[in-house]
Parts: structure tokens; sequence; C-alpha cells
């Protein structure tokens, strides 16, 4: 008695939240797919309708290219072998051009392109270079925790490859420059070339005029760095690379520990953003931003602000929420998925709390086993105006335990697209839990904030007896949003504008 008495006071103190989405949503006719258990790695759309999807598979690479009617009009597979792995990929003039790594004996590395030409139906397939590695080192090690290795420049000429090419006793990294119409080398640079210091690359950019910069940080002592240590054992450092050679800028830290940090270029200069941390690097106090003058080639400003109360309050009931950011408390195991920039110049950070729990599990006489669990948990969003100012910060209080939304700005409104229970349940203290209960059936979600940090729960579809799309997988382009069905072997575009 005691038990339902609690449960029906827990209903009464929450409430259901959501209503329908401002975006027009679209489903394309179902068209058969006859590969099921294909990874899709890319989705993008071309000015003229026509979308292309990249899939990673044992031994294959699988590319289709649809019209605006989901009619597939062009579909390409490739042969590959397990030491054949995508890396990365670009897409520009109608072309995707898809980057994998050959790796034919423990010291030789050959990066491929596979082109695939809307306009012309085609695939391609060409040596960007060859290389040689000590052991089993990869040109790409750096691209975990999402760091960009590829970059194509504003106007499209020219797109750069960052490789890591760490030697047994020298640290040494390159860039190389190629052009866009022939991917031909336009040059190659060699920087970071130390026996004293390591080099970990955090993002790339490349500028209309084959300027590279590459951003990371240099560590003074070792490699890694320690959970608990009051100074940081390394400086950030901004690389301009040229044909002629590397200038390096350095960025001191004071109490910051900073995890990484991303490039958004803006007119002659450059501003270098993400979240710090007094305490490590796991953790996250506020926002940090360096202004780089790049005519100069110097740093005109930083500027370090805490989380807003917002922040708190989004995720933790109020005397909680008062407590932890009149401490200043600092929120742990968020890593930076998305870096958007609306029409002003203003930037968004979305990041997404990840962490892995295990347990072991008792199975009576016979033992037992470890179950392991990935949570992708709460999103953080931080808004940054041009100059660098912590304008506004909200969280999303959510569980998943695989990967689930996308992020994209419209008409200068932030829009996350994710898939919850179907009715999403506001406390009595104000948080808004984005989950799904036991037996709960699920919905698709695009929660809207406006300029301001207003924030709308709206929904789109309930999933029972309709297509389920996974909006992790879909990709923003011509001012809309495009996703893909995931079950089944008849697939569905659901399309947001």
């Amino acid at each position: 008695m005691k038990t339902f008495y609690t449960l029906c006071l827990l209903l009464l103190s929450l409430q259901v939240v959501g209503q329908s989405t401002s975006l027009k949503a679209t489903e394309t006719k179902p068209f058969k797919d006859k590969v099921k258990a294909y990874e899709i790695t890319s989705i993008f759309t071309s000015e003229s309708g026509e979308t292309i999807i990249a899939r990673n598979g044992r031994k294959k690479f699988l590319f289709d290219v649809f019209n605006n009617n989901s009619d597939k009009i062009f579909s390409e597979v490739i042969k590959s072998s397990r030491k054949e792995k995508h890396v990365g990929e670009l897409f520009y003039n109608n072309k995707l051009n898809f980057f994998t790594v050959y790796a034919p004996k423990k010291d030789e590395r050959i990066l491929f392109c596979h082109t695939i030409d809307l306009n012309k139906k085609s695939y391609s397939k060409k040596t960007i270079f060859e290389t040689t590695v000590e052991k089993k080192q990869s040109l790409f090690g750096s691209r975990k925790n999402h760091n960009t290795s590829f970059a194509l420049s504003p106007n499209g000429n020219f797109f750069a490859i960052a490789t890591d090419n760490i030697r047994k006793n020298k640290n040494s990294y390159t860039i190389r420059v190629f052009n866009v119409t022939s991917n031909n080398l336009v040059y190659k640079t060699a920087y970071q070339e130390s026996s004293d210091r390591s080099f970990t690359h955090n993002d790339l950019y490349i500028d209309d005029n084959a300027n590279v910069y590459s951003l990371g940080k240099l560590y003074v002592k070792n490699h890694k760095s320690k959970k608990h240590q009051k100074k940081t054992n390394y400086q950030f450092v901004l690389n301009k690379i040229t044909k002629e050679g590397n200038t390096e800028l350095l960025i001191d830290l004071d109490t910051e520990h900073i995890r990484s940090l991303r490039i958004i270029p803006n007119e002659n200069s450059i501003q270098l953003t993400g979240f710090y941390s007094e305490i490590n690097e796991s953790r996250i106090k506020g926002a940090c931003n360096f202004m780089v003058n790049t005519t100069e080639f110097k740093l005109d400003n930083k500027k370090a602000q805490v989380l807003p109360k917002q922040v708190y309050d989004d995720l933790y009931n109020y005397r909680a929420a008062k407590r932890k950011k009149k401490k200043n408390k600092e929120l742990s195991n968020f890593e930076i998925d998305h870096v958007l920039t609306d029409s002003k110049g203003n930037t968004y950070l979305i990041a997404e709390e990840f962490y892995i729990t295990q347990a072991y599990v008792h199975n009576g006489t016979m033992g037992g086993y470890w179950v392991t669990t990935y949570h992708y948990d709460d999103i953080l969003i931080l808004k940054n105006t041009k100059d660098g100012n912590l304008e506004w910060g909200r969280s999303i209080f959510k569980r998943a335990t695989a990967p689930s939304y996308n992020a994209f700005i419209k008409n200068d409104k932030l829009h996350v697209i994710l898939n919850s229970g179907k009715h999403l349940l506001k406390k009595k203290d104000g948080r808004t839990k984005v989950s799904r209960g036991w037996f709960e059936s699920t919905s698709l979600y695009d929660i809207e904030y406006s300029e301001n940090g207003d924030v709308s729960y709206n929904k789109i579809q309930d999933n029972r007896s309709n297509t389920y799309y996974s909006p992790y997988f879909g990709t923003y382009d011509i001012e809309r949003f495009i996703m893909i069905s995931t079950n089944g072997t008849k697939k569905r575009f659901m399309i947001l504008e």
C-alpha cells in the first residue's frame, strides 16, 4: 500500500510535455535494401537534392545515390580487406571523397581516395600517397575523440590532410595539401618534429590561400595528463603551415585544464573555443575562448567564463542546482560533438556526457560474467557570441545507452533531434527528463532553442506503428535535415525542413 501511495505522489508531481514541431517532416516512399548489417559512415545531399549514403561493412564499402523521389539511381560496392579502414571523407562539388588507409605490411601505409561523382554517376579510386611507419602506428591515430584530420578550404579549391607519424624516438607530424579538382599534391610540410616534446592533434583548418592551421597540445615532459594536478604539463599550440614551413603560436594556460579546443574561422581572425576546468581535463567549469589575429598571428584576447545557473537548473532539482552553482561545481565526462555557427557569427558548443560502467552478474554455481554499459547521457549547450562572450547555457536531462541525437541550426534556431520515451515528463521542480521508461514506446523529438535560449519540446512522431529513424546518422545540408531508417530491408528517408 505504501509503495502504491508513493507511486501516485510521483505521478502527480509529473506532467506530460510536448507539442508539434515547427519543422515540416516528410517521409519518402520505401525502397528495398538488400544489405542489413552495414554501418552508416556519412550521408550528404547535393544542391540538386540527390542524396549519397556511404556505409562501412565487413570487407566492403557500399555507396548508394538516391534522387528526390528516393529512387536508387546509382550504387557501387567496393571490396576491401580487414587491413583497409575508413578514416574520413569530404563532400564538395557534388563529389564524395571517401578516404581509406590500407596496411599491406606492418610498416607500410597507403591512403586511397574513393570518389563518387554525383554528376557523372561514376566511381573512381586513386592513391593519394604512400608512406612508412614504425611498429603498428596508424596515420590517423588522433581521429578518436572527434578530432579532425581532413579539412576543405571555404572556396573549395584545396583540401588538407593531417597525419600523426609517431616515430620510436621522435615525434613527427605532416600536413599535405591537395588540389580539389585533380587530387594532386600542392605541397607537403613536416611540423612539430621533436624528441623531447609530444604533440596531440585537436583540429584542422585550411583557408582560401592554402594556409593550414593545425591546433593541438604540446606536452612538456610526457604524453599523459595526470588526473589530479594543480598545473598542466602542456601548452596549446596553433601551427600556421605553408609551403615554406611552420610558424608556432604558443598559448599558455594559467589554472585551466582543457581537454581539447576547436577552430572557428572569422574574418582576419580565428577563435579557439572549448571547455575548461580547474580540476582536470575530464571536468567542465565553463567555456573558454582564445581570439587569434591571423594577420599578425598573435593572441589578441582570452576569455574564461563559468557555466550559467540555467545549466544546473536543467539537470538538478532546485536545492542541488543552487548548491552546485554557488560552489561552482564542475560537470564531468562531457565530449564536444558539434560546433555550429549561426548567420550572425555566434557559435554553439554541444557536448554529450559519455562514460562506461561495468557490473559483474553472478550466474549461480556457474560463476558469472561482466556486463559493460555505455552511457550517452546529458547534453550540454553553450552559446558564444562572435566576440567570444558566453551568452547563455542550457542542458538536456537525458539518459541513453547508444548514440542517439544530432543537432543543426536553421533560421538561427538550434534544433536537437533525438528519440526518447513517448511521454516526456516535466518534474515538479521544472526539469524535463528525456528518457524512456520501462515498457514505454518511443517517439522522435525536436528540441528547439530560440536565439535567447528559450526551449520547446516538439514531437515529430510516435515511433510505434511508424518507421524508426536514427538522427545520429543524419546530416544537415541545403536547409534541410535528412536521416534514414535503421531497421529491416525496406528503408525510408525522413526530411525535416
